[in-house]
């Protein structure tokens, strides 16, 4: 096994993408906020780069990525970083250093507990949010991408599909982030008093940026500078704006106005959408999963979850149900002829793999879903999640970080 120069340089690339996805999910989060609370939002974010970075180097990369113990967890051989140096891995990205692969993947731990972050915005204590962030990645990410990303790892050898992070990322997320809603409860004056979001033009910015950094997510998941990453990225590309397009259209029909914040939600959606499904399907099948994911995900947000869950930046409607369907996606979409090393789907004649993405989903829902209400009722119990009614009133800015966003 060699170092590829090109791989590598892309790679390289692709880590600083996925990084800037982190910031850009903060400004993304941060302008649907109200201006009490942006900051805090924004720290949100901002804060998880640093803290699962560490964790991730510490323990999260081997529990994820080690030798694996019985398929389910990652073996302690790189406590540390031990034996993750600048040779190619044995297992994986073995044409990039092994230190390449394990940062490229940090990542990715990153964001996932950020994107949780959206869903109780403006009422969690700081300190609780520290506690479930460290203890969610440990408890629920690392041992869901081990199950499905190490080579090892059960769901990988079931033959379950994901080839950038729609079980890994947004399921476990936007599950994960429902429950959290849930918990919480509703934000003070939910439903009676009105709450804009304070700035637009932020979210907008912070959307560009996250379709910007999503091609290092995905294409730059084939771990090499070839033929597979130009599909991952070209098929990235088309299903956010088939599924901005829709968002938008269906919106502009139901609300006489086309939505800023729709076009933007609706980006995002099929950016989810065609995650786990960018490595294995065609153009023209990227097309039609982000016009699904425009459409359903819209429906989830405007009908299902809206004024009955406080999901206060519709984590779950875009995050959750993009994944969910993304996942089945490939089961149906995918074919060899993209991806020889991966499988056909439903329409290229092969049912099994679809089965095989619906107990993927139906598991990892049910990890992510029991694993964070025991987490946020131990912690609740502990040191407490929520704040209180007068500290949530005044804003979190001020009383969480004894700072406001603007000065006038």
């Amino acid at each position: 096994m060699e170092i590829n120069q090109a791989d590598t340089v892309w790679v390289l690339v692709s880590v600083a993408l996925v990084m800037l996805m982190t910031p850009g999910l903060a400004l993304f989060y941060g302008g649907m906020v109200r201006e009490k609370n942006v900051l805090s939002t924004l720290m949100h974010s901002f804060f998880i780069l640093a803290l699962i970075s560490v964790q991730w180097a510490l323990w999260g990369y081997t529990l994820a990525f080690g030798p694996s113990q019985g398929g389910f967890i990652g073996g302690l051989d790189h406590l540390g970083l031990q034996g993750v140096g600048l040779e190619p891995s044995p297992t994986y990205g073995t044409t990039i250093p092994h230190a390449l692969f394990m940062v490229f993947q940090m990542m990715f731990a990153v964001i996932t507990p950020a994107l949780i972050s959206g869903a109780f915005a403006e009422r969690k204590r700081f300190q609780a949010f520290i506690v479930f962030a460290l203890l969610w990645a440990t408890l629920v990410y690392a041992p869901v991408a081990h199950w499905v990303w190490a080579v090892d790892g059960w769901i990988f050898k079931l033959g379950a599909l994901d080839f950038a992070g729609g079980t890994v990322v947004h399921i476990t997320s936007g599950v994960s982030a429902l429950v959290c809603a849930l918990v919480l409860g509703k934000r003070l004056g939910y439903g009676a008093a009105p709450m804009p979001p304070h700035n637009v033009t932020m979210t907008v910015l912070g959307t560009a940026l996250l379709w910007f950094g999503w091609f290092g997510f995905n294409a730059g998941s084939s771990l090499g500078a070839n033929g597979l990453a130009v599909n991952a990225f070209v098929v990235t590309h088309l299903a956010a704006a088939m599924a901005m397009l829709t968002w938008l259209t269906v919106g502009w029909i139901r609300h006489r106005t086309p939505s800023v914040l729709g076009a933007a939600a609706g980006a995002v959606a099929g950016l989810v959408a065609i995650t786990p499904a960018a490595g294995f399907v065609t153009p023209t099948s990227a097309l039609l999963i982000g016009f699904l994911a425009g459409l359903v995900c819209y429906l989830a947000v405007e009908f299902v979850v809206r004024g009955r869950v406080d999901d206060a930046l519709d984590v779950f409607g875009v995050h959750g149900v993009g994944g969910i369907l993304g996942a089945i996606a490939t089961g149906i979409f995918a074919t060899k002829a993209v991806n020889p090393a991966g499988q056909d789907g439903l329409l290229a004649g092969n049912p099994g793999l679809l089965v095989n993405q619906l107990i993927a989903v139906v598991v990892v829902v049910a990890y992510a879903a029991l694993i964070t209400f025991v987490l946020l009722k131990i912690i609740d119990r502990v040191i407490g999640i929520r704040v209180s009614a007068d500290e949530e009133a005044q804003g979190l800015d001020a009383t969480q970080h004894g700072e406001t966003a603007y000065t006038s």
